[in-house]
This record gives structure tokens, C-alpha cells and sequence, in this order.
């Protein structure tokens, strides 16, 4: 049930063979292809992007489509996930160059809408539906990591030194 073919009949598209009985003229027609209807996943190999500030991390990248229209995902495009994953490719580069590398952890989410959105919209002549983005992992320079967990400990330790004195001063006010 969750599978359909493309039957050509002499060389040109002749139905879609939903499940249940078809019946194909030995010689004459053809199974072109078998379409999966299933929703599939797609791993979009970790891409490199460049930053608006200039900062090259690493994107991981997964998504979830469907074929609505068997007919034109086999006619309409010659590879179907070369396509969704050259897209995705360029779209993620497009959206985070325009970002600075903060923004890129703070918002993940609005990054996998905005590349859903743009990845349907192309893909819909190709008679499928992109129903989800997700982005797995986003991974910083290792230089640029250090420094950030140097930035982060800092700022620790000055909230704890802030906090110390704070207490000395509570402490040296009460006894005063």
C-alpha cells in the first residue's frame, strides 16, 4: 500500500499502478519504477559554511520528505535525493552566511523552518513534500571552541568572585 509503480506502455507514461490488481501487457508495458510513498530520510553530508563574521563551522543536516507525485518525481527530476540534497546544500549556506556565529546556536530552530519552507517550495514540482528539517549538529573550529569555553569559565568565575563578595559585604554589614 505504501508503494505505487510507474507503468509505460511502449517507451511513454501509461498510469501509476496504485496497490490491488493491475494488469500489465507482457511486452507492451513496462514497470519504469517503483515509487516509495513512506516518508524517508535523507542525511545531508556535514557541509562547511562560512559565517557573516567570517567564522567556517561544520553543518550537519538531516531530512524528512515524502513523494506526493510519483509520476513527477520519476519525470520531472533525474535523481530525486541528488536534487533535495544539492538544494539543502546551497540553502544552508545561503541562510547561515547571513548569520553570525551566536546566532547560528541560538537559533536553530528558526534556521530548520526557514530551510523547510525553501526546500518545499522547490521541491513541490518534483511532486514531493519536505515535512522536516533538522539540523543535528553544529560544530565551531576547534580554536574557536577553546575559546569559548575559555570565555564561558571566565565569566564564571567572575560571577562567583562577584557572588563572594557579595557575601563578605552582607556579612561585614550585619556585624558592623
Amino acid at each position: 500500500q505504501s508503494e505505487v509503480c510507474i507503468i509505460e506502455r511502449l517507451g511513454r507514461f501509461h498510469k501509476v499502478a496504485d496497490a490491488g490488481v493491475n494488469i500489465i501487457v507482457p511486452f507492451i508495458d513496462n514497470v519504469r519504477a517503483i515509487v516509495s510513498l513512506k516518508q524517508q530520510t535523507m542525511r545531508i553530508p556535514p557541509q562547511n559554511v562560512i559565517t557573516s563574521d567570517n567564522v567556517t563551522i561544520t553543518i550537519d543536516t538531516v531530512v524528512f520528505y515524502r513523494i506526493t507525485d510519483p509520476t513527477k518525481a520519476i519525470y520531472e527530476i533525474q535523481n530525486l535525493t541528488k536534487g533535495i540534497e544539492y538544494l539543502a546544500i546551497t540553502t544552508i549556506r545561503d541562510i547561515v552566511g547571513k548569520m553570525q556565529l551566536d546566532e547560528t546556536f541560538s537559533s536553530r530552530d528558526a534556521i530548520n523552518d526557514r530551510l523547510r519552507v525553501i526546500l518545499d517550495e522547490a521541491t513541490d514540482v518534483w511532486g514531493c513534500k519536505i515535512d522536516r528539517v533538522e539540523i543535528k549538529d553544529i560544530t565551531p573550529p576547534a580554536d574557536i571552541r577553546d575559546a569559548m569555553e575559555k570565555q564561558m569559565n571566565a565569566e564564571r568565575n567572575k560571577r562567583a568572585l562577584i557572588l563572594q563578595a557579595e557575601r563578605r559585604k552582607t556579612i561585614s554589614n550585619y556585624f558592623s
